[in-house]
């Protein structure tokens, strides 16, 4: 429960940072941003009826190999104009400038009368220059709101039209696209401000003029007044956004936009009336050698003047994209909730949940957005939440991912040099194995001894003796990991280890046995050659235990404790007086008939009252399936039977010693112990155990022995 509070509570930290991001919108935000409305655009361009009014009049690289490179003369340029309004043109805009006088000649004279005998615009442009704007706006200018004026961009020193084609012209507009003046072109400003009030760009003033209308209405917003909700151009509404940039969306011009200024400028260009005849008309450039060439949304360069006429299309279509300002704040509570709803899936379902409802998140953000785009227009931004559900993801599924490698490595070191790998693969797998407090359950318990320790330690420095138990331990220690066993501790002399826990084990008694055979085999290999052997006994139970992790918080162990375990412990204290090096329990001989037992009588056990059957553990299958250990049992069970009714047969007793050299040389010192062992089979035993309580609950069989809480 703490882990997850904590990771909610950085999961919630998290989101904070990106509302915070967010809110601040750096320029990469902005950028991902409007590059996602650009694939939007892509995927959807604009659609407008044909036969739209507008046409460009396009100064291309055929028209210039005719008629000469640029700038043109201006009698050519009036030739343009004068013929457009011959044609009919309802506007005539130019996106040419025309600061320089041309010299040597009264050109600029007769273009200014051109000029003013049509319905002309002239344009003007940033430049970056300090000289104030001395050309007064042809467009009268009504607002509402207290102050909207102060919101549009400034224009700045600009490159004007000469005094006397700008008194001529019917109208002046701004040719800049943009205020940064270059990259993508995504917005248009619709006014641009001066100190005698503002200019409207030339796609406006372009309709203006065609409309005839004097005057130009700009609406602030409704809240404040300090910004521009919209711009009207007659009956024709355009809404901005707060500055008064209108939002470009383009479309594919068909071919018949373009019209060469050469067709305007040959003979028959009559032809040309039903193309210009009530038109707005732009003059300008699609030539790269003039340096007029954007990028548009749809990622391809276009010529500036279409820009004014993509804009100029809009408006009368009534197209337009909305990014209302209302639409950032949705965007952050759309954010934070659907940040919120991934934190929390990683932490409560973990990471593959996590990410599948990072996924549905993101696709319905982008859908989301997709429609709103489609449909009435509106701009919300897919880029950010696609961005936010990747770092919340990302954060969780790196903190569920830390935890648990945590976790691993805490297991690995409490397990890693007490278990069999696979069986650490299986905790780490599933953890709830190691529930704290621990849980009843069946286990084999098993403790090993070495015999005459004290006198072993006597004989031999404590370096060798270091020496000599690390080379014990670790040859018993690797058969009872090999064999899928759990080391609970080694103790001195002593090693403790149990089967089917914290992996459940269904054959835990058998791997137990096996395991003890192979200590056994261990043992033999270590001391052959030896001239000071070392011997040890091994005593096995199987039955209940209380299994967990115990002690306190800071420190505890995973053991096991009960009844089974302290039978295992004193049973292994008797093997010395049994004269057998591995004894079991009839609930461990029960579980495991596979394996070669034989009857060893009922030992007393230390501190306990009564006597514990048990059973000699000789061999593995390999050694049941042997002839002379059939005669063996055979004959051992016989011998037990006349123990048991009070008579020691001899001769019974050398026969068993004869064929024990065959079987299992140890059995020799268990069969001459026999003599001194006659209490241990006493008349009229039943051979099967009674209950053993842990607590209140039966819980393990043994001879009408009571329950013992010897807690090691």
């Amino acid at each position: 429960m703490g882990r997850r509070l904590a990771a909610l509570t950085l999961g919630l930290l998290v989101i904070l940072g990106l509302v915070a991001l967010r809110v601040t919108d750096p320029y990469p935000v902005q950028v991902a941003r409007e590059t996602s409305f650009d694939v939007f655009q892509q995927l959807k361009p604009r659609t407008a009826p044909d036969g739209l009014p507008v046409r460009i009049i396009d100064i291309d690289e055929t028209s210039m190999a005719e008629v000469g490179q640029w700038p043109w003369p201006r009698e050519t340029l009036a030739r343009l104009s004068e013929r457009l309004t011959e044609l009919g043109a309802a506007a005539i805009a130019f996106d040419i400038l025309f600061s320089e006088a041309e010299r040597g000649s009264d050109a600029d004279e007769n273009f200014a009368k051109t000029l003013a005998a049509g319905p002309t615009i002239l344009g003007l442009a940033q430049n970056g220059s300090a000289l104030p704007v001395t050309t007064p706006a042809k467009a009268g200018l009504a607002t509402t709101g207290s102050d909207p004026l102060s919101a549009v961009p400034e224009l700045g020193g600009a490159a004007q039209p000469l005094p006397i084609l700008a008194e001529a012209a019917s109208g002046l507009g701004i040719a800049s696209l943009d205020r940064q003046g270059a990259g993508v072109a995504r917005r248009l400003p619709l006014l641009w401000r001066i100190d005698s009030g503002a200019i409207p760009t030339l796609s406006v003033e372009a309709l203006r003029v065609a409309m005839s209308v004097p005057t130009l209405v700009v609406m602030g917003d409704n809240v404040d007044g300090r910004t521009v909700d919209a711009v009207r151009v007659g009956d024709f509404s355009i809404p901005t956004g707060p500055t008064g940039d209108l939002r470009l969306y383009y479309r594919e011009l068909p071919p018949e936009t373009y019209i060469p200024a050469t067709d305007v400028l040959d003979d028959d260009y009559v032809a040309l009336a039903p193309l210009i005849a009530g038109h707005i008309v732009f003059i300008g450039s699609s030539a790269s050698g003039l340096n007029d060439i954007r990028i548009s949304p749809l990622g391809v360069p276009v010529p500036g003047v279409s820009i004014h006429l993509q804009a100029l299309e809009q408006i009368l279509t009534q197209t337009f994209l909305d990014r209302a300002d209302w639409v950032s704040g949705l965007e952050l509570l759309l954010l934070a909730a659907s940040c919120f709803v991934i934190v929390l899936a990683v932490v409560v379902s973990g990471p593959l949940v996590g990410l599948g409802v990072s996924l549905a998140v993101a696709a319905a953000s982008v859908s989301f957005s997709w429609w709103s785009f489609s449909s009435p227009g509106l701009l919300i931004d897919p880029s950010y939440p696609l961005f936010a559900a990747l770092v919340s993801y990302a954060t969780m599924a790196f903190l569920r991912f830390t935890v648990t490698d945590f976790d691993r490595r805490r297991i690995r070191r409490a397990f890693g040099y007490y278990v069999e790998p696979s069986v650490l693969t299986q905790i780490e797998a599933d953890q709830s194995l190691l529930r704290l407090g621990g849980n009843v359950r069946e286990l084999t318990v098993m403790f090993s001894d070495v015999r005459n320790f004290s006198a072993l330690a006597e004989r031999t420095t404590p370096e060798q003796l270091v020496r000599i138990l690390n080379s014990l331990f670790g040859a018993l220690g690797g058969a009872i990991i090999h064999h899928r066993g759990t080391i609970d501790k080694f103790m001195g002399d002593s090693v403790m280890a149990f089967w089917n826990a914290p992996a459940e084990e269904k054959e835990h008694a058998l791997l137990a046995g096996r395991a003890a055979l192979a200590m056994r085999n261990a043992l033999r290999d270590l001391n052959r050659g030896s001239d000071d052997p070392i011997h040890i006994g091994i005593g096995i139970a199987t039955g209940p235990a209380l299994v967990g992790n115990m002690g306190f918080e800071k420190r505890f162990d995973y053991s096991c404790v009960g009844d089974t375990v302290n039978v295992a412990s004193r049973i292994e204290g008797a093997c010395k007086p049994v004269g057998y090096s591995i004894l079991a329990t009839l609930g461990m001989a029960a579980e495991t008939p596979g394996l070669a037992f034989l009857d060893a009588g009922q030992v007393e056990l230390k501190g306990m009252s009564g006597r514990e059957p048990v059973k000699l553990l000789v061999g593995d299958e390999t050694v049941k399936a042997n002839p002379a250990f059939e005669e063996l049992a055979t004959l051992h069970a016989e011998l037990v039977s006349a123990l048991t009714r009070g008579t020691l047969d001899a001769s019974l007793l050398k026969r068993c010693e004869a064929l024990a050299e065959k079987v299992e040389p140890e059995l020799v010192q268990f069969y001459a112990a026999l003599p001194s062992r006659l209490a241990d089979f006493p008349a009229d035993e039943p051979d099967m155990p009674s209950a053993i309580r842990l607590g209140d609950e039966p819980v393990a069989s043994r001879g009408n022995v009571p329950a013992h809480q010897d807690f090691r």
